[in-house]
């Protein structure tokens, strides 16, 4: 078996501190190594036992970060890899093979992005025109290809974010929040289309996907097998599928489930 495991990195691999969930006394915390650093300090984790298990995975499979991230932003997550390795950054948007861009892909999706949604701009100005000003703190353009918000949740009403996703989605994109950033992120850019890509390349005839946003909710139906984090967007929604397992743990340990489980598979004969 060929198999081919694609795990989103924010909150299904890679955990921020405030998103560690760790529901046990400290002295009773897992170790924790540092996956990323931001400005000279640590910023994401996973579990040492996480790192252990994907030390030995990226060499029996091939394991591929699918992120929302862009390419700037993919490139400080420090996590083992094989000697030849793929990433899928941008939501999509990108393929990464040895660490180079597969420009190629990443032009036929704009050529499709010109006729099938609406302009970059129009979706921007629905951030200052249907948002709070309060909500928006800032807005940043990923790769010239979607756009996103660092919002205050608190101020930002549910009414107003359901008029927002309405408005989106009429545009012909898709909204999601996850933790304090607000995305908006045009239709044909998803994640497993970039992932089916990667697995007719390696020749994959097995495959498994991880990962617990509405972003990530397409990748783990298109899957032979997904796994859903008992927490985040999806959680929140109680969204599932019939080929979908749902993690006991939460947090950072569920990082470490989701890797038990790839593995798991691996093992199968």
């Amino acid at each position: 078996m060929s198999l081919l495991a694609g795990c989103d990195l924010d909150r299904t691999l890679v955990y921020s501190a405030a998103a560690l969930d760790l529901d046990v006394p400290d002295a009773e915390a897992p170790p924790l190594v540092v996956a990323e650093v931001y400005q000279g300090a640590p910023l994401s984790f996973t579990t040492r036992t996480a790192q252990q298990l994907l030390e030995a995975l990226v060499h029996r499979v091939t394991f591929v970060p699918v992120t929302t991230r862009t390419q700037e932003q993919f490139r400080r997550i420090q996590l083992p890899s094989a000697a030849e390795s793929w990433a899928v950054t941008t939501n999509g948007a990108v393929i990464l093979h040895d660490g180079v861009p597969d420009a190629a892909w990443t032009g036929r999706l704009r050529d499709e992005l010109d006729t099938e949604s609406a302009a970059l701009p129009d979706v921007e100005r629905l951030f200052t025109t249907l948002l709070p000003a309060a909500a928006v703190l800032r807005t940043r353009i990923a790769e010239s290809v979607f756009v996103y918000a660092i919002v205050d949740r608190a101020a930002l009403p549910d009414a107003d974010l359901a008029a927002f996703t309405r408005a989106v989605e009429a545009l012909g994109w898709r909204v999601s929040l996850q933790g304090r950033k607000l995305y908006a992120v045009p239709v044909p850019i998803r994640k497993e289309r970039a992932l089916a890509e990667v697995a007719e390349r390696t020749g994959a005839d097995h495959t498994v996907a991880a990962g617990d946003s509405l972003l990530d909710r397409e990748m783990l139906v298109w899957a032979d097998l997904g796994i859903r984090p008992r927490h985040g967007e999806l959680e929140a929604a109680a969204w599932t599928a019939p080929t979908v397992v749902v993690t006991d743990a939460r947090g950072v340990r569920a990082g470490e489930e989701v890797l038990r489980r790839i593995t798991a598979e691996a093992d199968r004969p």
